[in-house]
């Protein structure tokens, strides 16, 4: 190849992407799925594709929403969390009761919440890191004993009665420009979490991480500091989700509501991209599979199809996430030769 050849292929301009290109083939999937199942159950239902519906769709997606962005970050950081759900479900039991104590002070009930989702996820990060047990391990003994701690404290049923105050009822069913207020945080919660990832030091360390922990540690970064300060960042969110689900209910719920929200959370997480070895994902990818979750668990309900299907879709849906990253990255088959 002579210089001159050389010369032209160098000063060649790039080629510019295309919008469909710059979405990424994970996201375009999960845009033709969204497609599918609102045109399914669009045709089978005439009041599916409703404004009203849409509404309820976004309304009980919220508090899933929350809790998978901030799993995806997480999982980028190459752990996992599977106690969101019982975190939740402490902060929501707290909200109302401390509510109820302080005289039906409404920021008073969300400062507990949020103080205590903090702790939490201090807890988490501090027994992960220092006390080094396995993520998985470490988070489903969160599971069981945050799930059994709003229990105890609540007594096994529901706590306070938050609607007669304007500030939940706002939170639980006001709307702003049309949209419910819950979306509005899930916004700006997913915005700032995508920010911070993709645009920031903090979000690069995260990536480096997840991606190899062993060469992030010999380019100077704090991992321990970096995954406690994730782990505390889900037990915040956590906490505004147990909020939601207090105004949304109109009472602190142990159980009801939050129970399951981790299956949900990882689901999306999964199916949005985000590599469950880590290093790998994005917020807008988790955000279009938890609107794919929640059209098609309003449509299996809307056509009155047993509630325990959905479990069964779910499953299969996680199934079907990781069998797509394990084949995209090459990984060898468990048991069977290479």
């Amino acid at each position: 190849m002579t210089t001159a050849t050389a010369d032209r292929r160098a000063t060649k301009p790039a080629r510019k992407r295309s919008p469909l290109a710059s979405l990424g083939g994970q996201n375009l999937s999960l845009i033709g799925a969204l497609v599918l199942v609102l045109g399914l159950f669009g045709v089978l239902n005439d009041n599916y594709l409703s404004v009203s519906n849409m509404q309820v769709i976004a309304e009980a997606a919220t508090i899933t929403g929350l809790l998978a962005v901030v799993q995806t970050a997480v999982i980028i950081c190459g752990g996992l969390d599977i106690s969101v759900g019982s975190q939740a479900g402490v902060a929501s039991v707290v909200s109302a009761m401390a509510f109820t104590t302080a005289g039906s002070n409404a920021l008073a009930g969300i400062a507990a919440a949020v103080g205590v989702g903090l702790l939490v996820g201090i807890l988490n990060g501090v027994i992960i890191v220092y006390g080094r047990v396995n993520p998985t391990i470490a988070t489903l003994a969160g599971l069981a004993a945050y799930k059994g701690l709003a229990q105890l404290i609540s007594d096994g049923r529901a706590q306070g009665y938050v609607l007669n105050n304007d500030i939940f009822v706002f939170l639980g069913r006001g709307k702003i420009a049309g949209l419910p207020v819950m979306v509005w945080i899930l916004i700006v919660v997913a915005l700032a979490v995508h920010l911070l990832l993709k645009y920031t030091d903090i979000g690069r360390n995260v990536y480096a991480i997840g991606g190899n922990d062993t060469a992030a540690r010999l380019a100077g970064i704090n991992i321990n500091k970096y995954l406690v300060a994730v782990y505390a960042l889900i037990g915040v969110v956590a906490a505004v989700a147990g909020i939601l689900l207090t105004a949304r209910t109109g009472s602190g719920q142990p159980t009801s509501g939050s129970e399951g929200l981790e299956l949900k959370a990882i689901t999306a997480a999964a199916l949005g991209g985000a590599a469950l070895k880590g290093g790998k994902g994005g917020i807008g990818g988790t955000l279009l599979a938890v609107a794919l979750l929640g059209c098609l668990e309003n449509g299996l309900t809307v056509q009155g199809i047993n509630a325990f299907w959905q479990n069964v879709a779910q499953g299969a849906l996680l199934v079907v996430a990781v069998v797509i990253q394990q084949r995209r990255n090459g990984e060898r088959r468990i048991g069977l030769p290479a």
